[in-house]
């Protein structure tokens, strides 16, 4: 049980003080795209959680973001006996995004990033039978995939933390985010910490929802409700490829994925996929 959260300028203590500027670019352009009661916990076993969740978009750069954002505290309540995801689309999703890598040569070693119990390793060693997959997360859901053969070698963690890139420094050949940095405080630092455990040469492969997609369209005044409430970040794709192309990385592609059947899907919405190649040092 995550410890008793403790004041930090708002009112449920949850939450950070609310900032008046962009987290990606710094402008002061914001306008409020979504605000909502928790979805996700009402009515989940009787309990509550932290209240309304605010989300802000900025008016230059159109990165949404969480604001007030959660504390560590506050995210840990979300992440508290969260289940491993077992929607019967994730299975599929992770095969397609395994499949997108089949163009390359088939990798020694694959790291994946909020891996859980390793649901995506244990999909993609269908395609890739010889890579040596490892996975890091901050849960200790992370040692259940290494108990369940899933991954090879397990760290608990953020990637971010200086003893796990720092003994993983150029290691891996594939580097996978699947739907991880909207959950970060720092998406850019992840991007930093996952180029920085890359060889030169190797991919990164990331999902992230689509905050300007169809599906959030649809959705009008509930746009996204996925957004809620441990999505700290929503990253348009431009953003992202942007990061990546100042850190000296080639894109190979940035496909969007289309909800399908959208009301019984409703949890996939709009994602979109970036397949980055390492073309030097990071900066």
């Amino acid at each position: 049980m995550p410890p008793a959260p403790q004041e930090t300028g708002t009112i449920d203590g949850f939450h950070e003080p609310r900032r008046e500027d962009c987290p990606w670019c710094g402008s002061k352009r914001l306008r409020t795209r979504l605000r909502a009661p928790d979805l996700r916990q009402r009515g989940r076993r009787g309990r509550s959680g932290p209240g309304t969740s605010v989300v802000d978009e900025c008016g230059d750069c159109a990165h949404a973001f969480q604001n007030p954002r959660l504390t560590a505290e506050g995210l840990a309540f979300y992440h508290r006996d969260l289940p491993e995801a077992r929607h019967p689309v994730a299975p599929r999703r992770h095969r397609a995004a395994a499949r997108a890598m089949l163009r390359f040569p088939e990798p020694e070693s694959w790291l994946d990033v909020g891996t859980g119990e390793g649901a995506f390793p244990a999909a993609a060693r269908r395609y890739f039978p010889y890579t040596a997959f490892d996975g890091v997360d901050t849960t200790r859901r992370v040692q259940k995939a290494r108990a369940s053969g899933h991954i090879e070698e397990a760290y608990r963690g953020r990637l971010t933390d200086e003893r796990i890139v720092n003994g993983l420094h150029a290691r891996y050949d594939v580097v996978s985010m699947f739907h991880h940095l909207e959950h970060t405080p720092d998406p850019r630092e992840e991007l930093r910490a996952a180029l920085r455990v890359l060889r030169p040469g190797g991919h990164l492969l990331i999902e992230v929802p689509d905050p300007h997609g169809a599906f959030g369209t649809l959705l009008g005044r509930w746009w996204p409700w996925y957004a809620q409430p441990r999505h700290l970040h929503l990253m348009p794709p431009a953003n992202l490829v942007t990061e990546l192309e100042s850190h000296h990385c080639t894109i190979i592609t940035t496909t969007r994925r289309e909800p399908q059947a959208l009301l019984r899907r409703a949890r996939l919405a709009n994602t979109y996929r970036i397949i980055a190649r390492r073309s030097g040092a990071v900066s």
